[in-house]
């Protein structure tokens, strides 16, 4: 079967799932057609030959904040030259590839091929969890406007498919038909990974709001952190006092990450269900105004598994690691489980077709 995979640009974990992905597709004997956007085009041309670059939406972030105004102004000054390219691709991917199916991962423009040319649109992402499942008031007090916000925007996504397949750590109760909930989709490495238990704490974060952290988490000198993101650019490790700052290296990152004592980083899905399946307890910091990254935190401290703080300081820093082994108990329970679920309702859903 010919596949057409559109992959959305806006954060690096929908490239890392979908790699994973489109590497059994491949498996399977299918041949894949990848269109992608932002950043995550770099990614996945190392991996695939073939891929075109595509426009797609960027956010704007201020203050660990989305933006609204800014990213409507960037979207609009970019769509007068992106707009136009995407449909010369899409023309030339008619002549050319012929899809007999699209996968969407909360890419716009694949699942619009598909509606135009009649051909089936599967989805695969974590986003759709927000709008075809219902959620305990724990999780949406205070909240109402933004999840009937994010609801919307998700829906006008990927407005209607043949078939969603939702990856999530935590498990909702299903309103929509036609929906099915899967495990997180991780890479072999980290469901190869040996995990232990050492003396440091993982820190991921790549916000500029969080440039006072290394001072704060140099308050609690008896505990090593072991720190990603925040120092771009490094080519050794930096020491200054308990802080390690490290250059970025999956196999090293993977490494510490399996042999933490807990996280702390963005609530974004990927690194969240890494570090759950790895039973790592996690404070996440949400980005303000971007929804799912909400969800993702308050799910965390609803099963028990971490806790969530959008400003990240002194005190929440002290109350986790006070209470992570109480987080690591909890993590005992969760259902560690491979990609293998999925895999096989996909290929049962792609003979169907």
């Amino acid at each position: 079967m010919k596949i057409l995979y559109g992959v959305v640009g806006e954060g690096m974990g929908h490239a890392i799932r979908s790699q994973v992905v489109i590497k059994k597709l491949l498996e399977m004997g299918h041949e894949v057609k990848i269109v992608v956007s932002g950043r995550a085009y770099e990614f996945l041309k190392k991996s695939f030959e073939g891929v075109d670059k595509i426009w797609g939406l960027t956010m704007v972030m201020e203050d660990n904040e989305i933006q609204i105004k800014e990213t409507a102004l960037e979207v609009l000054k970019n769509s007068l030259e992106g707009l136009p390219e995407n449909i010369k691709k899409y023309f030339k991917l008619t002549k050319k590839f012929e899809p007999d199916c699209v996968i969407s991962d909360f890419e716009t423009w694949s699942a619009l091929y598909g509606y135009n040319n009649r051909i089936p649109v599967i989805s695969i992402d974590n986003m759709q969890i927000i709008r075809r499942c219902w959620h305990p008031d724990e999780i949406l007090r205070g909240r109402h406007k933004e999840w009937n916000l994010a609801k919307s925007v998700i829906k006008s996504k990927i407005p209607t498919a043949n078939h969603y397949f939702i990856t999530t750590f935590f498990q909702a109760k299903i309103k929509k038909e036609k929906t099915t909930l899967v495990p997180p989709i991780l890479r072999n490495e980290i469901i190869n990974a040996k995990t232990s238990e050492k003396d440091h704490i993982l820190v991921y974060q790549t916000s500029e709001t969080f440039k006072d952290l290394p001072e704060i988490l140099k308050k609690f000198s008896d505990i090593p952190f072991k720190i990603y993101g925040l120092r771009r650019n490094l080519e050794t490790e930096v020491k200054e006092d308990n802080l390690t700052f490290c250059p970025f290296s999956e196999k090293t990152f993977i490494e510490d990450l399996a042999s933490a004592k807990g996280v702390i980083g963005s609530a974004g899905f990927t690194l969240v269900g890494e570090a759950v399946y790895l039973g790592k307890p996690y404070l996440a910091t949400p980005v303000k105004g971007q929804f799912e990254q909400i969800i993702n935190g308050r799910y965390l401290e609803y099963l028990g598994y971490g806790m969530q703080d959008e400003n990240l300081d002194e005190f929440s820093i002290k109350y986790f690691i006070k209470s992570i082994e109480e987080f690591r108990r909890n993590l005992l329970s969760y259902p560690k489980k491979d990609n293998s679920e999925l895999f096989e309702k996909l290929e049962k859903l792609l003979n169907s077709l």
